[in-house]
């Protein structure tokens, strides 16, 4: 799980936030499977309406030109994203999210990362941390309004109960252009370091290096 600070930046915060005050909203169990509906409690923003299509268009594009995003997870195809919002007493037990999707144009789409986009001040509510199981057991999250967490989707997760105020956040699943986890490691591995040359003969064989593999693994 990754921590990807500032995607947006305050004032874009706080134009998505007057955006979804202005948004319909519907409950949250539309979108989910039948077993996380069972476990859903919250309301989204609808999709179809213009001020969110807009936003969506705004946070996928910040998201994209993230430097983490990036040279870690490559991103060919987008679900449509989607605005949540959680009030007091309201959470999303554990569960995992769909291998399989489809994005905007209805193409199929792998579910490589998920990502949760925190839209509220942190001191504005209580609860309603994002919840991550790894071989380590729980990590809790709760960054900053415009910080955004990244995680495989593969993995178990929730979001706990918020006591107090309100929590508006947006999520989304991506596929990578490289298929496999170790891959990609490896891939940003060669990114960083790549980052801390200046131009010479080394930058230059790990940009043939990064060139290459990403020909051998990469996909459309």
């Amino acid at each position: 799980m990754i921590v990807l600070t500032d995607v947006l930046g305050p004032q874009q915060v706080i134009e998505a936030r007057k955006t979804l005050e202005a948004a319909p909203f519907r409950d949250g169990r539309a979108t989910a499977g039948a077993a996380a509906e069972a476990v859903k409690a919250n309301t989204q923003a609808r999709g179809d309406d213009p001020g969110v299509v807009a936003l969506a268009h705004r946070v996928r594009l910040a998201l994209e030109a993230h430097p983490t995003m990036r040279a870690l997870v490559r991103p060919t195809r987008w679900s449509n994203l989607i605005f949540s919002r959680y009030g007091p007493g309201q959470q999303y037990g554990l569960h995992v999210d769909t291998a399989g999707m489809h994005d905007a144009r209805g193409a199929p789409l792998r579910t490589d990362f998920s990502f949760t986009l925190f839209l509220s001040d942190p001191e504005t509510y209580a609860g309603g941390e994002l919840v991550v199981q790894d071989l380590s057991g729980e990590r809790t999250f709760r960054p900053a309004a415009g910080g955004a967490v990244l995680y495989p989707t593969g993995a178990l997760h929730r979001v706990a109960p918020v006591t107090r105020g309100e929590r508006l956040a947006c999520v989304g699943w991506v596929q990578s252009q490289i298929r496999r986890a170790d891959q990609r490691e490896l891939l940003y591995d060669l990114e960083r370091a790549r980052a801390d040359l200046s131009p010479s003969d080394a930058s230059l064989l790990l940009d043939k290096s990064i060139g290459g593999l990403l020909r051998m693994w990469g996909e459309d």
